[in-house]
């Protein structure tokens, strides 16, 4: 008589950033959910900067990474599953959780777990400048100062709500800049109060760099906001929430795949929520860069991502 052997389960290192919104909450059922299709290999969150060396070092022992966190969280993981070529579960555990909405990964943490346990994983572009990765969209000006500004404990007590409380300070203190932007054979001199980059579709918590973006179309959107007084961008955030930013006379939009932007003075770039270069900033694509477990039908612009789960876990609304 023939003995079938059970199949193996596949290896996942599992690691959660404790400093995420929700990164000290219960992952019991999650974890109860992952384990029937995965063995987990539990590894302590080593910080953002360590993150993509861990990864690197540990690439053997498993075949997939589930990382629990914001988008910070998965940018700082962004190199090391670039070299690695490990495909990415995405638990949100953030404050926006913006690279999951883009992905239609449902915030609902059960729903999650079980793309992960039985999805496959689709090819996704890496934005890059100056040798940084970022999933969601890169800035200079206006969300660079936000970033700065915005406090984790910010983030923790208020969530989105802290985005737009700081927004609302900083608006009013904001000036227009000079910035050089070459791309496509030109180069145009503009005044503006914000340059953002983007590879996915959503940022900012609630913002759309445009409506029709995906992560895998293998181009970056690029916008640049070119209005004259704070109370025009007030005007402007409906067509920011919905990406119809480029209707706008004040509003320059293009998509490419290299673009450079120069400033008078060095001025921080934005990536994902973190603060990681300065100008002058030069953004390239990486088409299908890294392999991310997401519904294969991304939501589309505008709709909120519904949980698949019929029967949503507690801990997703944690």
């Amino acid at each position: 008589m023939t003995t079938l052997r059970p199949i193996p389960r596949r290896r996942a290192l599992f690691l959660v950033n404790p400093g995420a919104r929700q990164g000290t909450a219960s992952l019991h059922a999650v974890r109860e959910l992952l384990a029937r299709d995965l063995e987990l290999i539990d590894v302590r969150w080593p910080g953002a900067g360590s993150v993509s060396d861990m990864i690197r070092a540990r690439a053997g022992e498993a075949e997939l990474v589930i990382i629990g966190g914001g988008d910070g969280t998965l940018n700082a993981a962004a190199s090391g599953l670039f070299d690695t070529q490990l495909p990415l579960g995405v638990l949100p555990l953030g404050t926006a959780n913006d690279f999951a909405r883009t992905l239609a990964i449902p915030t609902d943490l059960a729903a999650a777990a079980g793309v992960i346990g039985s999805g496959t994983p689709r090819p996704i572009d890496l934005g890059e400048v100056n040798g940084h990765p970022f999933l969601n969209v890169a800035s200079i000006g206006f969300s660079a100062d936000l970033a700065r500004e915005l406090t984790q404990d910010a983030k923790r007590r208020f969530g989105v709500l802290g985005y737009a409380i700081v927004a609302a300070r900083l608006l009013i203190q904001s000036r227009l800049f000079t910035a050089f932007i070459e791309h496509d054979g030109t180069v145009e001199t503009v005044r503006t109060l914000q340059v953002s980059v983007g590879n996915g579709r959503h940022y900012g918590g609630g913002m759309t760099v445009e409506a029709t973006a995906t992560a895998d179309d293998g181009k970056l959107d690029f916008y640049s906001l070119e209005v004259d007084h704070w109370w025009r961008l007030l005007a402007l955030l409906p067509s920011l929430r919905r990406g119809t930013q480029g209707a706008w006379d004040d509003v320059r939009t293009f998509r490419t795949t290299e673009v450079v932007v120069r400033t008078s003075r060095p001025r921080p770039v934005n990536t994902d929520g973190e603060l990681v270069t300065y100008t002058p900033a030069h953004f390239r694509i990486r088409p299908s860069a890294i392999r991310v477990y997401a519904p294969q039908v991304p939501a589309a612009p505008g709709l909120p991502v519904l949980a698949l789960s019929p029967n949503p876990s507690p801990e997703g609304a944690a």
